[in-house]
């Protein structure tokens, strides 16, 4: 077989820039060590845009050489002062948060019609946003919880809304409809914190979601990978916090030993696996192929809610995904194999579709 190239992307243009370098590292190292099967192209994508081949995945450094995608027969990726050009084979887009994981880059890569890692333009798109994510959960007949939208250009009354969180019963908590890694996230315990956190959470996104809070929950986690009836669900796994009432981005990047991760999680075998089936649902539901991570909140009798779906979970070593699979004794390595293969083989299912009526 021959060796294919892949071009890793990660950073892009997202609050989640450093976690997705810190992501790829692991997969670059990972991939190059196996030089009989990738040639590896680290492609840092800066916050304002602008595309780098490295020498290594890492932070951008003044020797990167700037390049730029293209639509060509011969070459997809070229360097600017024209002394590069490669055509390849598939892209491995380890990005995270808006304009990186929520289907622009995947649509992108359709246009650019190469092979890419990971879920489609539209099961992208839907599980990055919180709201629609419930909606399909729920649809699967998968227990969420009630919540209310906030948008930036539309008025609210927030003594209607407040109302609302008392009758819930607080806390509730405010996040960003489109944004991941806890990124503009909080804890609202009693009514009059409710202004400040919508208008911090309206910083990062135009919409904003108030859901009911399990308070005290315990956060478990599930990973997915494969494609409609192939789809393989890991152990499940439990995240505590250390370093404040819930996990947020702060406990998760910031604090040295902010959270505590237990795989697998110490619930019951027939509750692992009913919520194992309903991240296969899910993910299912949502059209969903490569990879992704479900997580989930339960209460302290064992109820259980979908919190949100990551069609590109954190994929360092110390990140859930690989830790999850890990605990059901599959090899990291073989993973990413597997994924990049599905990567080819979608896109050749879809090279094979007729353009004419």
């Amino acid at each position: 077989m021959p060796i294919l190239k892949v071009a890793v992307l990660y950073g892009g243009k997202s609050t989640e820039h450093e976690v997705s370098v810190h992501s790829a590292q692991t997969v670059c190292r990972v991939l190059s060590e196996k030089k009989d099967k990738y040639e590896v192209y680290p492609i840092f994508i800066s916050k304002q845009g602008r595309w780098f081949l490295q020498k290594a995945c890492g932070p951008q450094h003044p020797t990167d050489k700037p390049i730029t995608p293209v639509l060509k027969d011969e070459a997809n990726l070229v360097a600017l002062d024209g002394s590069f050009s490669i055509k390849a084979d598939v892209v491995f887009p380890v990005l995270h948060g808006t304009n990186c994981e929520d289907g622009t880059m995947q649509g992108f890569l359709e246009t650019l019609d190469v092979p890419y890692v990971g879920c489609g333009v539209l099961a992208s798109a839907m599980g990055m946003d919180k709201e629609i994510s419930k909606l399909i959960a729920r649809e699967a007949g998968v227990p969420i919880l009630p919540w209310k939208i906030v948008s930036k250009d539309a008025g609210y009354d927030l003594s209607a809304l407040q109302a609302w969180a008392e009758e819930q019963g607080l806390p509730v908590f405010v996040k960003p409809v489109r944004l991941g890694s806890s990124v503009g996230v909080r804890k609202v315990k009693t009514v009059g914190e409710l202004q400040s956190a919508l208008d911090f959470a309206l910083q990062f996104d135009t919409d904003v979601l108030v859901e009911k809070g399990v308070d005290h929950a315990r956060e478990i986690f599930c990973a997915i990978y494969g494609e409609g009836v192939h789809i393989k669900s890991s152990a499940c796994g439990e995240l505590s916090t250390v370093a404040g009432e819930f996990f947020d981005y702060n406990a998760k990047y910031i604090v040295a030993g902010g959270c505590e991760t237990k795989v697998p999680a110490d619930i019951p075998a027939d509750l692992a696996q009913k919520m194992r089936q309903d991240s296969e649902a899910v993910f299912r539901a949502l059209r969903g192929s490569g990879l992704a991570r479900v997580d989930f909140l339960m209460d302290k009798n064992g109820a259980y809610y979908f919190s949100e779906i990551n069609t590109m979970p954190g994929m360092s070593e110390t990140s859930l995904f690989p830790q999850l699979f890990s605990a059901c004794g599959e090899d990291y390595g073989q993973i990413l194999d597997g994924l990049i293969t599905l990567a080819l083989r979608v896109h050749a299912r879809k090279a094979a579709l007729s353009l004419n009526r």
